[in-house]
């Protein structure tokens, strides 16, 4: 089986190419600029044929929050026409597309966690974006998963894992939002489920599970809680370490506006595909402790 993850230098597509080397029968390969640009959509046919993949996972993204109030036609650009056109491809070429959208489609005043059915209500453009998105992906191949997740982490990149731990070796005290609740979802355990995904949908062509998920960790926690849990762990495994202080959301003003509650339940996705993600405390430390050890990039 052979895997296409569109955005190069992104957390999923790079715990992707990782995961793949380690399962026999599976090649992951991933394409991004020059050779694919979501905003340059005569790009994107011919960079997907011509890797002849069997499924195309769409990962790459604009994925700057805030920044994303200022830019908001590069940011459906890429989010919402980029990939619709990804999806299309994969629909030209006879491929299922994974998409991979966001718990920034709600705005976060629902008290319990969210499932599929819950109506979207994106708080700022960067969620526009990624809904729109995922209704032209929808559109463009029925053929589709889109994976909604929430607070990723991994060894790779720039993520709030890796911003701890460079806070902490710089200053005594870091502080952090208490009043926002979500899933830390690892990217590792994202790529370790879409794998799992995909062997299914290549093993069984008719596989009737085409829709929209949720896929995050398994716990909740707010903002600061998991900032606690990094360093702690960090502190057990040699790094950094600093105090965090509690604050609110109106204390840490940004320009896009965050959903308070981000919770996604699984629930779905663990019945269709029999995959759990491990406890979210798990997962974190695994990551911390690789970033410590200096096994990151």
């Amino acid at each position: 089986m052979r895997l296409l993850v569109t955005g190069r230098d992104g957390q999923v597509a790079a715990s992707l190419l990782e995961a793949g080397q380690a399962r026999a029968g599976v090649e992951v390969v991933a394409i991004g600029r020059p050779e694919l640009h979501l905003a340059r959509p005569a790009s994107i046919i011919d960079a997907i044929a011509a890797a002849k993949p069997d499924i195309v996972v769409s990962a790459a993204a604009y994925t700057a929050v805030d920044q994303a109030e200022d830019e908001p036609d590069l940011a459906f650009a890429v989010n919402a026409a980029g990939a619709g056109k990804v999806a299309e491809a994969a629909a030209r070429l006879g491929l299922p597309v994974i998409h991979l959208s966001t718990d920034y489609v709600f705005d976060g005043t629902k008290a319990d966690a969210y499932v599929e059915t819950d109506p979207p209500a994106p708080l700022g453009v960067y969620g526009a974006s990624k809904l729109a998105g995922e209704l032209a992906v929808a559109a463009a191949n029925p053929r589709h998963l889109i994976l909604r997740t929430a607070w990723v982490y991994s060894p790779f990149g720039r993520n709030f894992v890796k911003t701890m731990l460079r806070l902490a070796a710089d200053r005594d005290e870091i502080s952090v939002v208490a009043d926002q609740w979500g899933n830390p979802t690892s990217a590792l355990d994202i790529a370790d489920a879409i794998l799992h995904a995909a062997t299914m949908l290549h093993r069984d062509k008719d596989l009737a599970a085409f829709g929209t998920y949720h896929l995050a960790g398994t716990g909740d926690i707010n903002w600061s809680g998991f900032a606690r849990h990094i360093l702690d762990t960090s502190l057990k495994s040699g790094g950094p370490w600093a105090r965090v202080r509690d604050i609110a959301t109106m204390d840490y003003p940004t320009k896009a506006r965050r959903p308070a509650n981000s919770r996604l339940s699984s629930a779905k996705f663990a019945a269709t595909f029999g995959w759990n993600a491990p406890d979210w405390r798990e997962s974190a430390g695994e990551v911390v402790r690789r970033v410590v050890s200096g096994e990151t990039r």
